[in-house]
């Protein structure tokens, strides 16, 4: 594997651990109100929307494309 090659596999590894710690936050907040009948705390939602922008950040660092934006603008 060339150099080249290396790059785009980590940029590709970045993208996808972006995408999977986004979806996992929504997981906790959906299972979160799941088991409480009731949306999660406010101070809840409003830090994982924090966290969600820091992977956003940093998948689009390395990737420029807008499909995890859209994705993600789409969670409630």
């Amino acid at each position: 594997m060339n150099e080249s090659e290396l790059q785009e596999m980590l940029r590709d590894l970045l993208w996808l651990n972006a995408l999977i710690a986004t979806e996992l936050i929504q997981i906790t907040e959906n299972t979160s109100a799941i088991s409480r009948n009731e949306p999660p705390p406010e101070r809840c939602i409003v830090e994982h929307g924090a966290l969600r922008s820091v992977a956003l950040e940093i998948a689009e660092k390395y990737r420029r494309e807008d499909m995890l934006r859209r994705h993600l603008t789409g969670h409630q």
